[in-house]
């Protein structure tokens, strides 16, 4: 794939996921969610999300997480005053406890924890509007991912959750953007990916 320009494509992804049938977006993430039984380990942290939108996912996901991990980290988006993002803080999921948060967002109620607690985790799990087979990643622009990335324990896994037609042969990316070391989709499951790092 050519390169293009990071919103050109931002554009294109989140048209073609807006044009995903509901019933085929509740599937694929039933079957994330039973990838997800065999990805984590019991005794671990995971850090994750909560799928907003057309991405990927369902509150339902976290579910599976919470029953398989020790611990499931949500992040919690701020910026400065002038709206420069800052690192995501976190916080511990509870199910059926989120709260709305900045900009519309589920998020975990307080107690909020600091950026470090990222470093705490095995495995993070990572939004994305598409990875390719590098680990360049293809997030929303705003950097809160690769403001935060920075933090967490150089062996842990770093998953991009993508729509398998999003795993992609070539991204545009630049220095500062954090690597993948694997995508998850609905129908290959778990996939290493090279990581640039």
């Amino acid at each position: 794939m050519e390169p293009a320009s990071k919103a050109g494509l931002r554009a294109k992804l989140l048209a073609a996921r807006g044009g995903v049938a509901d019933d085929v977006r509740v599937a694929e993430a039933e079957m994330l969610g039973r990838h997800l039984e065999h990805v984590v380990n019991g005794d671990s942290t995971v850090c994750a999300y909560v799928p907003v939108g057309t991405e990927p996912g369902s509150i339902d996901m976290l579910n599976v997480l919470l029953a398989q991990a020790r611990r499931v980290l949500l992040p919690v988006a701020r910026t400065t005053d002038d709206d420069v993002p800052l690192p995501l803080r976190w916080g511990e999921y509870r199910s059926h406890a989120l709260v709305p948060g900045r900009w519309g967002l589920l998020e975990p109620a307080m107690p909020h924890l600091p950026e470090s607690a990222i470093a705490e985790a095995s495995l993070v799990l990572v939004p994305a509007l598409a990875v390719d087979r590098r680990g360049a990643r293809l997030g929303r622009g705003a950097g809160f991912y690769d403001r935060s990335l920075a933090g967490r324990d150089p062996q842990a896994r770093v998953v991009a959750i993508v729509r398998d037609q999003e795993l992609i042969d070539e991204l545009p990316s630049e220095p500062h953007d954090v690597a993948m070391s694997h995508a998850l989709t609905p129908r290959r499951g778990l996939i290493a990916l090279p990581n640039r790092e």
